[in-house]
């Protein structure tokens, strides 16, 4: 999944001299806390709601905050984790797309990214669900695929988060079987540390509820 294909076809750019009351109202419509600043196609920074009630000029032009604005933005084909990468670390409400040659083509809203982001996680497809936590030098994508399709079983899907110290690493996999044993006991062979286990639809649910719960927490919306 790419970013242009994310992109929201409802909320506009802010021309630089709308008056900043303007903006403060485009954002209330939709429910976010920023506006991208464009002027013929091109991008000039990200405005916030902050920006504007800490100058508390609402009658000026969003232009006069220029000096203060952020201007973090993705490529049209960055990836969907590139994507999240930027919204979660700028703490964004939305994240600006623009073309190889920087020409603004519009923005992703962070609750479609969250909402998109989850239906990668939680496949429709049956199947159980690993957690290996192991160290990020030990990482091996090839040597986990390889162990869990020893075992006649498929990845569905999987994701990777990093706690803080960047020492180690969770590795979470959905596979298309709910009986892990034979992977489990695989994993151990080969000195995996396994977190977590989850193969029943009741554990499925809870876990997955837990990771949107944790998810749309830390991306604030």
């Amino acid at each position: 999944m790419l970013a242009k294909n994310l992109i929201s076809e409802i909320i506009p750019a802010i021309n630089p001299n709308d008056k900043a009351a303007e903006a403060l109202n485009w954002m209330d419509v939709f429910r976010v806390s920023h506006l991208p600043i464009v002027k013929n196609n091109t991008y000039i920074g990200l405005i916030s709601d902050a920006d504007i009630f800490d100058m508390n000029e609402p009658s000026i032009s969003v232009i006069e905050h220029q000096r203060s604005l952020a201007r973090p933005f993705v490529f049209e084909n960055q990836h969907i984790y590139e994507t999240i990468d930027e919204v979660t670390s700028n703490k964004l409400s939305l994240i600006p797309v623009l073309t190889e040659k920087e020409i603004y083509v519009g923005v992703i809203r962070s609750a479609d990214l969250a909402h998109q982001f989850l239906q990668l996680i939680s496949s429709n497809s049956h199947g159980g669900i690993i957690i290996l936590e192991l160290n990020t030098n030990d990482y091996s994508m090839s040597e986990i695929a390889q162990i869990i399709e020893s075992n006649d079983a498929k990845i569905l899907s999987s994701f990777i988060s990093t706690p803080r110290n960047n020492e180690t690493m969770n590795v979470t996999i959905k596979v298309n079987k709910t009986d892990l044993a034979a992977i489990v006991q695989t994993f151990e062979r080969y000195n995996y540390n396994i977190s977590a286990i989850y193969s029943s639809n009741n554990e499925l649910d809870v876990m997955m509820q837990e990771r949107v719960d944790a998810f749309l927490k830390y991306m604030d919306i």
